[in-house]
């Protein structure tokens, strides 16, 4: 018997539907948690009714509100923790450069995760859509908008160094007081870094 499930245990075949299954598991529990749920795990959004695009940032997200699982995703820390012209902040950016460059956006797949600084570690107030401006007009004829939010345009050069690009702030764990998609947000800070 102790032969048959080390055997079992040791099965290529075994080991990867067991990992799908988890997989599936962690999954469902994600898709079947209440917005009430995931908002009393991970506290700071106070809209009753989120917009569509927050919902869809917050279940495509959640599993890097713990920040240590962005590097195996693709994204990396950048620009340092990036405080407001005259209020407000935006936090620390994480962001996957083969996103950046792919010339597409996907509510699914944010480009940069945004992260506040606190004494107790990271925490995920964010996403940040990015689209390269010359990438995305070799395919399209209008600026990109997901879910009927329409994406910024800043233009080269700008304070980050980089290419014209289309920007959109999503701040699906963080409440903004002057709305989800405004760049700057009063409740965010760069103090505790």
């Amino acid at each position: 018997m102790t032969r048959k499930i080390k055997t079992l245990i040791c099965d290529p075949a075994v080991h990867r539907l067991g990992l799908a299954l988890a997989a599936g598991l962690a999954a469902s529990v994600a898709l079947f948690a209440s917005p009430d749920d995931v908002m009393n795990m991970h506290a700071g959004h106070n809209t009753k009714v989120p917009a569509k695009l927050v919902e869809l940032v917050r279940l495509a997200t959640w599993p890097f509100i713990d920040v240590n699982a962005t590097a195996g995703a693709g994204y990396m820390p950048a620009f340092g923790c990036v405080t407001g012209p005259d209020h407000g902040a935006m936090g620390i950016h994480y962001i996957n450069g083969e996103l950046v460059g792919d010339g597409e956006v996907d509510a699914s797949r944010p480009e940069a995760l945004i992260y506040e600084p606190s004494r107790n570690g990271l925490r995920l107030v964010g996403v940040e859509f990015i689209v390269d401006a010359a990438a995305w007009m070799k395919n399209h004829t209008s600026p990109p908008m997901l879910e009927g939010q329409a994406f910024q345009f800043v233009n080269s050069p700008n304070r980050y160094g980089i290419p014209a690009f289309f920007e959109l702030h999503v701040w699906a764990w963080r409440d903004n007081p002057n709305g989800a998609f405004v760049d700057w947000n009063n409740n965010v800070s760069c103090e505790g870094q």
